[in-house]
């Protein structure tokens, strides 16, 4: 791949990555907003900081599966809807998503060991010609 086209090929991704955090920031916000909950009153139920949380919700952060699973318990919403919003998980493409949930659900991982599982899902996927979704897209390897 040409070296511009690689530079192109990443700026599209993180617009994309932008437009999705914005998504997720104003759906975190209706759902807070519609549960009359304060951004404070959120963000201790959450167990995470203020100012975090609103950089979540301006869209100005994107937050990991772990962080979305503990506001989600908070609000009482279902995590899966949040993982979709975040761009996590895509439920359209009905390949892989209860092994995407099942590894980011699992509370005795680590996030870098649940990256590691996607990635290698994800691998596994495309040696058998089948496109996973975002979470499990590696971010570390450049494409050959």
């Amino acid at each position: 791949m040409a070296k511009g086209r690689v530079g192109e090929v990443g700026e599209r991704v993180g617009e994309q990555v932008n437009k999705t955090a914005g998504a997720l920031g104003e759906y975190l916000k209706e759902q807070r907003l519609s549960a009359r909950l304060s951004l404070r009153q959120l963000a201790e139920q959450a167990g995470v900081s203020n100012p975090y949380l609103s950089q979540i919700e301006r869209g100005l952060r994107k937050p990991s599966a772990e962080v979305l699973q503990q506001i989600a318990k908070a609000m009482r919403i279902s995590a899966e809807s949040l993982y979709v919003r975040a761009g996590i998980i895509n439920p359209a493409d009905g390949v892989g998503g209860s092994v995407e949930l099942a590894v980011l659900g699992d509370t005795q991982l680590t996030e870098r060991q649940k990256q590691s599982l996607l990635d290698v899902y994800a691998s596994f996927l495309a040696q058998n010609g089948i496109h996973s979704s975002p979470a499990a897209a590696t971010t570390t390897k450049e494409e050959e």
